[in-house]
């Protein structure tokens, strides 16, 4: 574990170095943007993450526009308008945002698993492949006479096709029909997505083998999200433990070891640089929409987030993760915002109140809400 070796690490430089590979803090990625910080366009962005948690969309887009130095939410809805990012469930039965070329393989690797995961929910609600079958011939035809289409006048499509909406049946058709390729969400209709067919929107899809894909995906995922483990890429994506270190096996020479509190993580040679170079982001200080990557894209966030606090960022387990407030890679707190429009305030809620910020956070935290309030206005 010779990258390790000579330096003095714990969870903040930890944390930092996840920042810097996920182009929150002096991104090593291959597409810079101003400062060395972030990256150039939404795309660069989101393809560097490769796949970016996206069940909350205002969420979503914060996340991608707070790694892309001055771009505004019409940026990213403009790139979902084009279709340069897509929003799909390619895993865990969670919608993220991914590159469209990327997005076949990914849902080729991680389908199948997940229709049998909920093999007892479709005997639930009565869905048998046939049924899927008259709804994929329904939604198509739709689409093909009329173009993309609202969630509501699908479903009414599939009523009329006698498949039944209630109960859930309709989100779990139209689901189905995402994962196995036929549509993806498309362009946006205010704060809605609009379906279309995954051919028509995504004519350029790369295919890979199953090991080439997981291959690939823990490559990239390791690189984005890394110092990370094995264990937290096979929770990622759903991914057999087996499977997943079968493929480590085949991509080690282009990774770094880092041995940490007794666990081995991996990261990029770029992000492992910094080790000599300097860590950045010691004195950051950032804004993070609820269910950012920074996060939620690790099994154990315990480097990042004290687990006496975990209750304070998902109260009660309830699934729904506050915005967190991350100093010098550290969740040290949420936030929310007070009033609506121009006007409206960041009101951080600090884990612990009795430390107050000092002057160079309360600046630091200006500047930070300050470019909330530019990229929602942009």
């Amino acid at each position: 574990m010779a990258a390790a070796a000579g330096y003095r690490l714990d969870g903040r430089k930890m944390g930092r170095l996840r920042l810097a590979a996920q182009g929150l803090a002096g991104a090593p990625g291959p597409a810079p943007g101003a400062g060395g910080t972030g990256f150039a366009t939404v795309p660069d962005a989101v393809r560097w993450m490769t796949a970016m948690q996206a069940q909350d969309l205002p969420a979503a887009m914060w996340a991608v526009g707070v790694r892309v130095p001055g771009a505004g939410l019409n940026d990213v809805r403009a790139a979902l308008n084009a279709g340069t990012v897509v929003r799909s469930w390619p895993m865990r039965g969670t919608l993220h945002l991914v590159p469209p070329e990327d997005l076949g393989w990914m849902l080729e690797l991680t389908a199948d698993k997940l229709t049998r995961s909920i093999a007892a929910r479709f005997r639930e609600l009565d869905i048998t492949w046939r049924d899927i079958e008259k709804s994929r011939d329904a939604a198509l035809a739709r689409i093909s006479a009329g173009g993309p289409v609202s969630r509501t006048d699908l479903f009414k499509e599939f009523e009329a096709a006698g498949q039944p909406t209630q109960g859930q049946r309709g989100i779990h058709l139209l689901g189905t029909l995402c994962r196995h390729g036929w549509l993806v969400q498309g362009p946006l209709a205010g704060n809605q997505q609009l379906l279309v067919a995954f051919d028509d929107w995504i004519p350029v899809s790369r295919r890979l083998s199953r090991p080439e894909a997981v291959a690939e995906f823990l490559l990239r995922y390791l690189r984005s999200h890394g110092p990370a483990t094995v264990r937290d890429f096979a929770w990622w994506t759903q991914i057999p433990l087996t499977e997943v270190r079968a493929a480590l096996a085949g991509i080690r020479s282009q990774l770094v070891p880092l041995e940490f509190g007794g666990t081995e993580y991996w990261l990029s040679p770029e992000t492992a640089s910094l080790l000599d170079s300097g860590i950045p982001g010691g004195r950051s200080l950032l804004l993070l929409p609820g269910f950012d990557e920074f996060l939620l894209g690790y099994q154990d966030r315990s480097l990042v987030l004290p687990p006496e606090y975990a209750d304070r960022i998902v109260p009660g387990g309830n699934g729904v993760f506050k915005k967190t407030v991350v100093a010098g890679g550290e969740v040290i707190g949420t936030w929310a915002l007070a009033g609506t429009g121009p006007g409206a305030a960041v009101v951080p809620e600090p884990f612990d109140p009795v430390r107050s910020l000092g002057p160079a956070a309360k600046a630091a935290l200006v500047k930070a809400a300050n470019r909330y309030r530019d990229f929602l206005a942009g």
